[in-house]
């Protein structure tokens, strides 16, 4: 890893919370994976021996429903962990992870977290503090299901994409709008009447690349009170 890649583990609540030597005794020389779109990285069931930092890209968690649907678990970006309480529920990967952009992981073995964790407690309480950040995640996407309508959902979607808090702003779409209609709770033909709903709003789509002319404006409009239409 180089020193960008050193910083990006650091930032992450599992080893940002941990000393620079407890990390360093985690990681080792552990060397950084490329993984092209459409890998799989997992599957549902499988013995789970490694969980996974995002260095660069997007990666998603899913479980395959009785009816051979997909259900959305997670998205994980550069900056985010994921798959390691696996380590700790009988041994098995509870979902599936496939890799949905060009990325880069770095892999952690699970034997010696487990190891580490009984020499250095102060594991212990990061991988709490990281389960925490997972559960507050999963809390956050339940409840926008729960009280926001399918075009706030979205909305608050290309906000968090944004890197402007008000003027207007152009941003990339990171995977496709079916990973993105199933991360959001709805279905594809939803999102594509949700999108014509933020047209109003200033919001415009040349296939990969959203516009939007007032971010502060669809700040307000995720904010309100007023729903508008349902049935989405």
């Amino acid at each position: 890893m180089d020193t960008s890649d050193w910083q990006i583990v650091r930032s992450t609540p599992l080893f940002g919370t941990v000393s620079q030597e407890v990390a360093q005794s985690l990681i080792g020389s552990q060397p950084v994976s490329v993984h092209r779109k459409g890998e799989t990285l997992f599957q549902q069931g499988e013995a789970a021996n490694a969980f996974f930092v995002v260095l660069g890209g997007w990666v998603k968690l899913y479980r395959v429903t009785p009816d051979g649907n997909e259900a959305v678990v997670g998205v994980f970006r550069r900056g985010e962990t994921f798959a390691e309480a696996a380590m700790f529920l009988g041994g098995r990967y509870p979902v599936s992870a496939e890799v949905v952009t060009d990325t880069r992981l770095l892999r952690v073995d699970g034997q010696l977290l487990r190891c580490r964790i009984k020499e250095q407690p102060e594991l212990a309480l990061a991988m709490l503090a990281s389960a925490s950040y997972h559960l507050k995640s999963l809390v956050e996407q339940i409840e926008q299901i729960k009280l926001l309508s399918a075009p706030q959902r979205l909305a608050d979607f290309l906000l968090r994409l944004s890197s402007v808090r008000e003027g207007s702003t152009t941003i990339e779409l990171p995977y496709e709008k079916a990973l993105i209609a199933n991360k959001l709770g709805m279905k594809p033909e939803s999102l594509s009447r949700a999108l014509a709903k933020l047209r109003p709003l200033g919001v415009s789509v040349d296939r990969e690349h959203v516009s939007i002319v007032d971010v502060a404006l669809l700040a307000r409009f995720v904010e309100s009170s007023d729903l508008g239409e349902e049935g989405f």
